[in-house]
């Protein structure tokens, strides 16, 4: 922001602190929500802030409302959907390692460890994986409107040649088994981060076990309420 110059800061006071006060008063009115109306209420709340952050820039203070829509638009809603097919996955998942929460921004997240999902240095999936993808796509299936992300992950064993591949590899082989079990294959995003995002130490057997990993991010578009 440091290039805007002050008379054209002057023209985004007003729009900007319209909208901040109006997100006050949204705010304030979730008191009475139900917590899955609250997340939903706050999501799109700073979807709708940044939207017209964005808009206010663009468009000399004129665009704010324009990017307030579009913000409001964009983003993930936890609906009572998505808390069914949360508490779903737990009773699915319960016993396997594999940890399911909630995102800040409100997607599902399924973190499947290397001992169920993929052998060292492999990419096909493994038995014990299966059942637990089966549950994962009759959930799907009866929730059409959520998307799907899949990224891979491995530790730092080997060379960013073999990780990177290696970590795509696996999200898209979680995607042609769910693929196989009826859902809609272009519902499904993938991507690779080798094995630039550790979630525990290399330095040891367990961390590095703990770093080969999947993680499945399920969320419910807000245009598709």
């Amino acid at each position: 922001m440091a290039f805007l110059t002050s008379k054209r800061l002057s023209k985004l006071q007003r729009p900007l602190l319209l909208l901040t006060a109006a997100s006050v008063f949204a705010l304030a009115g979730c008191a009475n929500m139900s917590e899955s109306q609250r997340s939903t209420a706050t999501g799109v709340g700073v979807g709708t802030a940044a939207g017209a952050v964005i808009g206010a820039i663009a468009g000399d203070g004129k665009g704010a409302a324009i990017g307030a829509t579009l913000g409001g638009l964009g983003g993930y809603v936890w609906s009572q959907r998505m808390e069914r097919q949360k508490a779903d996955m737990e009773n699915a998942m319960a016993s396997s390692g594999v940890v399911v929460t909630q995102t800040q921004d409100n997607r599902l997240k399924l973190d499947i460890p290397s001992d169920i999902s993929f052998d060292t240095g492999r990419s096909d999936i493994k038995s014990q994986f299966a059942p637990l993808l089966d549950q994962f796509a009759n959930s799907l299936r009866n929730n059409p409107n959520t998307d799907v992300v899949i990224v891979g992950h491995t530790d730092n064993t080997g060379t960013d040649a073999i990780n990177n591949p290696l970590s795509v590899n696996r999200a898209a082989s979680t995607r042609q088994y769910l693929a196989s079990r009826g859902v809609n294959a272009s519902r499904i995003q993938i991507d690779g981060r080798g094995s630039y995002q550790p979630v525990a130490s290399n330095a040891t057997a367990d961390g590095r076990a703990r770093n080969r990993r999947v993680e499945i991010f399920v969320g419910e578009p807000s245009q598709a309420r």
